[in-house]
């Protein structure tokens, strides 16, 4: 099972521990209107493919537009072996309201 973080909650938990990654499964297009610099990015229908671009030891963070898609990604990685999985709930609109307000909002 996957933890269920706030942005607020995952900014905790990479100051605890700076080995979190965070996946954006967004489209490019989407990352075009609101980017956080810190991601990896891999779009929702390629993550399975590309697989061998994570580290499955260490934690990782599934982000997208408001926590659907990222939900299914975590529920994915849990099925790859993935340790330490979380899905950033609101996703990058919530983000850009609580963490990073000039993220604009789409």
């Amino acid at each position: 099972m996957y933890k269920k973080l706030s942005p607020l909650d995952y900014q905790d938990q990479k100051k605890q521990n700076n080995n979190w990654q965070l996946l954006d499964v967004r489209e490019p297009w989407e990352l075009n209107v609101a980017k956080i610099s810190t991601t990896i990015n891999i779009p929702m229908d390629e993550v399975t493919r590309k697989l061998h671009l994570l580290d499955n030891s260490n934690p990782i963070a599934v982000i997208c537009h408001s926590g659907i898609r990222s939900a299914k990604i975590a529920e994915i990685l849990i099925t790859h072996s993935f340790k330490e999985v979380a899905n950033i709930e609101g996703g990058i609109n919530e983000w850009s309201q609580t963490v990073d307000q000039s993220i604009p909002q789409y």
